[in-house]
């Protein structure tokens, strides 16, 4: 059963790392568990352009480690900071060029179909501004995968990721209760993908959740 961990931000030490190990943590508890962690500032990506799109664009030698990476995944998960009210530039440049790969026919037609993907942000904004507004802000990067076919199944906000007003850096470390949390989240997720790789069934909330987005995709391409 493999699973992808693609980590966004520059900062290290790193509150979205933290709990992404925490996650992993919870992940690795299925010993049949294969996870790959992926910081997405290391990877030499050129920024998308349509030539990207094109049948013999050439590929950089960690564009190919990454579409290596997709190969039979399982599972996805992306963990990353919230800057400015969405996420780091790099990131959703990472996303534009999975396209390449994660789109089929025409790049239209959806590549990672039911793949199970759960995300994880940090902010140093309080819970509320995560429901009122964040959520909203950094919802392209639910969209997209879902856009890609993944099955969206879940998203952790960590709140007030800060050592004092305007002042940043890593608090999580010291929060035992988010840690086991976010811990336990992953080995829910690790579940989740086992049966869904055993059986290609989702849980009944995330299957019609994914059907309605099928629904969606299929009535664009069809019109638009």
């Amino acid at each position: 059963m493999k699973i992808l961990v693609l980590l966004a931000g520059t900062n290290d030490p790193s509150n979205a790392n933290v709990l992404a190990d925490a996650f992993i943590e919870g992940i690795r508890l299925n010993p049949a568990s294969e996870v790959t962690k992926l910081f997405v500032r290391d990877l030499g990506l050129e920024h998308f352009s349509l030539k990207h799109y094109a049948p013999d664009a050439p590929e950089e030698e960690d564009f190919r480690r990454l579409k290596e990476a997709f190969r039979n995944l399982n599972g996805l998960v992306i963990a990353s900071p919230v800057w400015n009210f969405s996420v780091p530039a790099h990131l959703k440049n990472l996303i534009d060029r999975i396209g390449a790969f994660g789109l089929g026919e025409n790049h239209t037609r959806a590549a990672l179909t039911g793949l199970p993907f759960f995300l994880i942000f940090t902010g140093g904004a309080p819970a509320p501004a995560w429901t009122a507004l964040l959520k909203k802000t950094t919802s392209s990067v639910a969209e997209a995968f879902k856009y890609f076919g993944a099955a969206h199944c879940g998203t952790h906000f960590e709140p007030r990721c800060t050592k004092g007003r305007g002042v940043f850096g890593l608090v999580v470390h010291e929060r035992p209760g988010s840690l086991k949390k976010v811990r336990s989240e992953g080995e829910k997720f690790s579940r989740l993908v086992s049966e869904y790789a055993r059986t290609g069934k989702l849980p009944l909330k995330r299957s019609l959740a994914n059907l309605a987005n099928r629904i969606i995709r299929s009535f664009a391409e069809r019109f638009f």
